[in-house]
């Protein structure tokens, strides 16, 4: 008998996966939660929680070759953050494979942001302690394919999904303004200030023109509003 519950479920998860593992025990370690026992995942999450941060720098810089470093930096910070992961695990449905104690289970503790995405990290440090960094690239690319393009969608208009957010929340849009013009002035280098008063927040970004200024700074912002909902 499986610890987890019958190979079913477990090869259940593999197919969501795409990857059959050599030894299982690692995957039903990366299934299990704290309350239901000491061989539980916190050490495979501690694993997988380094691993994605590679593996999706590593995706960005070889997919989005012209973008720079800061914007690299912002488009990974959304892809690995706690929503992102667990819209992930919800997209395979691994809380229903959870072990869980009886009470949280009870509670519907398995449907909540943080177990997901703890628990979906948890299953990429199992893939690389198992299969190594091409299984752990492969499931990464296989699950956040979708993800990663929405990224670059979001990059590309930030000033867009900002003013929605803002409206979302009946805050008061961004104010935006130029604060710097820097270089030759046949190639110039903006820099422009993004200003939310009802959050006290300003961001910045720069740009070859003021429209990519703008957009830079405001997806500075979005990820301001992600720590800040954290």
């Amino acid at each position: 008998m499986s610890l987890h519950g019958s190979d079913d479920e477990l090869l259940a998860v593999e197919r969501q996966l795409d990857y059959r593992f050599a030894d299982r025990t690692l995957l039903e370690r990366a299934l299990t939660h704290r309350s239901h026992g000491d061989d539980h995942n916190e050490r495979l999450e501690f694993l997988g929680d380094a691993t994605l941060g590679l593996l999706m720098a590593d995706w960005l810089f070889r997919e989005f070759p012209h973008v720079r470093e800061h914007e690299l930096t912002l488009m990974r910070a959304n892809l690995v953050k706690r929503p992102t992961l667990a819209r992930v695990a919800r997209e395979i449905d691994l809380g229903r494979h959870l072990r869980l104690g009886t009470s949280e289970r009870k509670s519907g503790v398995h449907r909540r942001d943080s177990i997901l995405a703890d628990a979906l990290e948890a299953v990429i440090g199992a893939v690389f302690c198992d299969g190594g960094f091409a299984a752990a690239h492969h499931v990464v690319e296989r699950l956040f394919a979708a993800q990663v393009g929405r990224v670059d969608v979001a990059r590309r208009d930030s000033k867009t999904m900002l003013q929605e957010r803002l409206q979302a929340r009946k805050l008061t849009l961004p104010r935006y303004t130029v604060t710097a013009q820097h270089g030759d002035p046949h190639a110039p280098q903006f820099t422009v200030a993004c200003r939310i008063d009802d959050l006290d927040v300003t961001t910045a970004g720069t740009g070859g023109n003021r429209r990519d200024a703008e957009q830079q700074a405001a997806a500075a912002a979005l990820a301001e509003l992600d720590r800040l909902d954290a």
